[in-house]
């Protein structure tokens, strides 16, 4: 688990941060880790932006940046706040790009956890 740890604090997540949130219960943060890896919100958010439903893509990507920050998982943070701001500011720019790194960032995320298993 510290491996796991360890690297999450290399990619620049705040794993001290959220395990103060979580009381120090390092083996819930490690199994929500892997719940957080999973939300749907992850795929219904691109699904949203394609069909031009941008309220529904805004709950999601809110909804994402409430959960990864709560996580700690500040990598991902950070690009899904570059998705909120212009959905929130009703200027909803070319955003499919950053949804794709948004999930190559879930994807390393994933990665880090099958190698810690």
């Amino acid at each position: 688990m510290e491996e796991l740890f360890d690297s999450l604090k290399n990619w620049g997540c705040d794993v001290d941060g959220a395990l103060a949130r979580f009381i120090g219960d390092r083996e819930l943060y490690r199994s929500c880790l892997h719940t957080a890896a999973g939300d749907q919100n992850f795929e219904l958010l691109p699904e949203a932006l394609r069909a031009g439903e941008m309220g529904r893509a805004f709950e999601c990507a809110h909804t994402l940046k409430g959960m990864l920050a709560n996580m700690g998982l500040i990598p991902l943070y950070d690009i899904v706040v570059r998705i909120v701001e212009p959905l929130r500011a009703g200027e909803p720019a070319e955003l499919l790009p950053v949804c794709d790194e948004l999930l190559a960032a879930r994807d390393r995320l994933n990665t880090l956890l099958k190698e810690s298993a």
